[in-house]
């Protein structure tokens, strides 16, 4: 009895339009990995490979990646007992060991049963800004307010800080903080010279804390950030292609953050998830764990790993409600939570 792997490329086409840190995407392209077993190609395992063109550390063009999806696919057996081989590839990473879990579970796309996937628990989640005009924006946080959200991150950077600092300014006059959380995501747009007043703007504000506010590689200017900063810094992008144990544990014992922002298909899959969460608890700073544009694949596995952990703190998840192609999930949310339904098509 053999492993035997194939791959398909998809491309997810967004609703419209959306803001990022990396400009505006209108879709999104995924490699899926097949594994089954020689005997038994009716149980088929299926992980997907998620990138973010300058953001991904492995991707630099469809070629070259899609080479080692290949490799990766063409040598399935040896690669199941040697992930750590892709330890510089960690969206594929991903991709091999969801399918690997999938198919350990009898291919149901259960990739860690638990009490959420038999519909018995809820993940907290937050209710995600996009970036765009003040209006789209303004429209966004209406709407995730209507649907019971009490933790909401907004995206900024994208459009004139005033703009944004006022959009923040009137749903804080509405609601107080032990009312909604407010979080927010820089994507490192702030510059040095500039982040200080930045930071100590946002605090009058309430803010729960703010994702990445300068630049990755910063080392000693976000060191300093987070030991005077009167807003608690959550490390994001400053985690990706960090893929030792070894420069895990310098970064954060050197740069202390208050959070770190946990993405599995950028920081090499759920093994590398739990070495980061081990680190920083350890170092007792804080976590949640995001999505990073998954189709509903990955996102359901995410969202499956996230429910081992008894998490407090409002998760960065959703139900793939991005894209219009999209493929069909047991996630789906109700009152800023989401749940798992058991029984879905």
């Amino acid at each position: 009895m053999s492993l035997i792997a194939s791959y398909e490329k998809r491309i997810f086409q967004f609703k419209r339009p959306s803001g990022t840190s990396r400009g505006i995407l209108t879709d999104k392209k995924a490699w899926f990995i097949s594994i089954h077993h020689s005997d038994r190609p009716e149980t088929i395992g299926i992980g997907e490979c998620s990138i973010i063109p300058g953001l991904s550390p492995d991707y630099i063009d469809d070629i070259l990646y899609e080479k080692k999806v290949v490799d990766v696919c063409e040598n399935i057996e040896y690669y199941a007992n040697h992930l750590e081989e892709l330890e510089m590839f960690p969206s594929i990473y991903f991709g091999a060991e969801m399918a690997l879990l999938d198919l350990k579970n009898n291919g149901k796309q259960i990739y860690f049963p638990s009490q959420f996937t038999e519909g018995n628990s809820v993940i907290p989640i937050n209710g995600l800004i996009w970036m765009g005009s003040p209006e789209f924006m303004q429209e966004q946080i209406e709407e995730k307010i209507k649907q019971g959200f009490t933790c909401i991150k907004m995206k900024i950077g994208a459009i004139d800080f005033e703009h944004e600092i006022e959009l923040l300014r009137k749903l804080r006059s509405k609601f107080s903080k032990e009312e909604i959380t407010l979080r927010v995501d820089a994507n490192g747009a702030f510059s040095t010279k500039e982040a200080h007043e930045k930071l100590r703007i946002l605090s009058s504000l309430d803010i729960h804390s703010i994702e990445q506010p300068i630049a990755v590689n910063q080392v000693g200017q976000m060191t300093e950030l987070c030991r005077q900063s009167p807003l608690p810094i959550a490390l994001d992008e400053e985690l990706i292609g960090c893929a030792t144990t070894k420069d895990k544990k310098n970064l954060l014992s050197t740069i202390q953050p208050q959070y770190i922002i946990l993405k599995p298909s950028l920081i090499g899959g759920f093994k590398g998830t739990i070495e980061w969460i081990e680190i920083a608890e350890d170092l007792n700073i804080k976590w949640w764990i995001t999505s990073a544009l998954e189709s509903n694949i990955g996102l359901n596995a995410i969202a499956q790993f996230t429910a081992k952990y008894e998490v407090a703190l409002p998760q960065g998840l959703g139900t793939g409600a991005l894209y219009t192609n999209n493929v069909n999930s047991p996630l789906y949310i109700e009152k800023g939570h989401l749940k798992y339904r058991v029984t879905y098509s």
